[in-house]
């Protein structure tokens, strides 16, 4: 379709996006987009007023995604038939979600194009993350527009995505709506580091967020603690040498995104605890939680898909999901330890 963009003309910015629905846009000219799911709800917004500000940090052009399904109903015995919802409702609510959407961003100067699709949000997203530099999405939500055009997405987008997806949670929405788009970053960046290959690509995203922001990195790692209960851990181990080892490794970690990130400020911390409750309580006072879609090794379930939707559904501040991708940078990055198999 063609771009929507901030230049409005008398017709609206969103009935112009509806008028051009169901043609894809042209992967040629979306490379590293900002793709926003949009479905009217206050989480969504939150979504864009975040994406927004990155935006500007990543000198890039926003896409609004917003979709809708046409349901049919039907009748049995005498009243069989067909009740078809009014398309054109549906196409003017629309329109409306992305006025709003337009009204809201639009002086902040970023270029905001607009992609409306009859069909399944989730498929269309996906569809759209592999030519886009970063999806945003707000957290799941009982509200929203016709269908809870992206009740779903919060859960299915991060599994399937060929891009980074970041989550915004309702809660935070609510605090940030009106001003995140000028919000300055001064927490830090959270990432879950568990030796794992996924981890390895997670700490590097993470690194580069953190480093667009302005803040600093840490990298966090989760270990059970050791009760009288686990009857199934032998005698002989050594905590005290597992735990050097690990923090041997976490500082090798440190030394290895130092060396892709000279001025960035790392620092590592070992919590006992489960990885979702450890990765949660970090995230309390950080600007950005960042996790891998699972982990593949290292200290096993540190990063498992589970794991992973128990922060993206429980965070109070934005989560970063990071697909398994290829990243000449995780080359160099040390390898695991013996105790870590």
């Amino acid at each position: 379709m063609t771009d929507e963009t901030t230049d409005r003309s008398a017709e609206s910015f969103g009935a112009r996006a509806v008028a051009a629905r169901g043609t894809m846009p042209d992967p040629e000219t979306t490379g590293g987009e900002i793709i926003v799911g949009i479905d009217g709800s206050e989480q969504s917004y939150g979504a864009l007023s975040w994406a927004v500000a990155e935006a500007k940090r990543r000198r890039a052009a926003i896409r609004l995604v917003t979709a809708y399904s046409l349901p049919v109903f039907t009748g049995t015995g005498f009243d069989s038939g067909y009740s078809v919802i009014d398309e054109q409702s549906l196409a003017d609510g629309v329109a409306q979600i992305l006025d709003e959407a337009y009204d809201r961003v639009h002086a902040e100067g970023v270029e905001l194009r607009a992609t409306v699709e009859t069909g399944d949000a989730s498929s269309i997203l996906v569809r759209l993350s592999e030519q886009a530099g970063l999806m945003v999405v707000g957290s799941r939500s009982s509200r929203g527009f016709v269908g809870r055009l992206l009740g779903t997405v919060s859960t299915s987008l991060p599994a399937h995505s060929k891009c980074p997806v970041v989550v915004v949670p309702l809660a935070w929405a609510k605090h940030h709506a009106d001003d995140a788009a000028t919000l300055v970053p001064s927490h830090g960046v959270a990432v879950g580091s568990d030796g794992s290959h996924q981890a390895r690509i997670a700490i590097v995203k993470a690194a580069e967020e953190a480093q667009r922001m302005g803040v600093g990195l840490k990298l966090v790692n989760a270990l059970a603690p050791y009760t009288g209960a686990l009857t199934w851990v032998p005698a002989a181990v050594d905590f005290e040498a597992m735990h050097r080892e690990i923090d041997e490794l976490q500082n090798r970690a440190i030394r290895w995104i130092k060396g892709h990130f000279p001025d960035l400020e790392v620092t590592a911390e070992r919590i006992d605890g489960s990885p979702v409750q450890v990765l949660l309580e970090a995230g309390e006072d950080a600007d950005l939680v960042v996790v891998g879609t699972r982990g593949r090794g290292g200290l096993r379930g540190m990063l498992l898909g589970s794991i992973s939707q128990g922060v993206l559904h429980s965070s109070q501040n934005p989560v970063m999901i990071v697909p398994d991708v290829d990243d000449p940078r995780t080359e160099d990055a040390p390898e695991v330890g013996v105790a870590w198999g």
